[in-house]
């Protein structure tokens, strides 16, 4: 996958464990990692995997339609489904993509915030503008492309920054490198 060391099972685990922590066992979860998150994602995935992939897939099953989750902030939550679904499927080959209209919110969410991932700052002085739609944040050396080469580059994956033009590109390959 495009998650480090993760292969797709451990993916499927973080997203059932995204699925099933609510705010109070998320924060309980962080100050047990002392506020690591790299130590919390494995502690919940390795909690929320299967004995087998096909017991971690049931997992997922059962929580695709759950409405609990560490933050009320709807952006959020969809970029971690969205993020991780591209970070399977690229790899795959799969070349499914969400929508304009569902990445546009999570776009605005990263442009503006360092939440999941230091995504604001990965940005930081710099324009970004989506060709595909109307997702446009920041200001400086322009950056542009899709909005999901965007939002994936925001959320650090570094396998996008060919998709994006412009002269504040360097930058972000330079800042997403001093983070890998």
């Amino acid at each position: 996958t495009l998650c480090g060391d993760w292969d797709i099972e451990d993916v499927v685990a973080h997203l059932v464990a995204a699925a099933s922590l609510n705010q109070r066992q998320w924060v309980r979860s962080m100050l047990g990692a002392r506020f690591r998150p790299d130590v919390h994602n494995r502690r919940r995935a390795a909690e929320h995997r299967g004995r087998t992939p096909a017991e971690t897939l049931d997992r997922f099953r059962a929580v695709v339609d759950s409405t609990t989750a560490p933050s009320n902030h709807t952006p959020a939550y969809l970029g971690e489904v969205v993020v991780h679904a591209q970070d399977i499927r690229r790899p795959l080959g799969l070349t499914r993509s969400p929508s304009v209209a569902a990445l546009t919110p999570v776009a605005d969410f990263y442009a503006q915030r360092d939440f999941a991932v230091n995504s604001r700052t990965h940005v930081a002085g710099l324009e970004l503008r989506a060709d595909d739609g109307s997702f446009a944040a920041g200001s400086g050396p322009a950056v542009t492309g899709s909005t999901l080469a965007l939002v994936m580059t925001m959320a650090g994956r570094a396998a996008y920054l060919d998709e994006l033009d412009g002269p504040g590109v360097p930058v972000l390959r330079d800042r997403l490198a001093a983070t890998a």
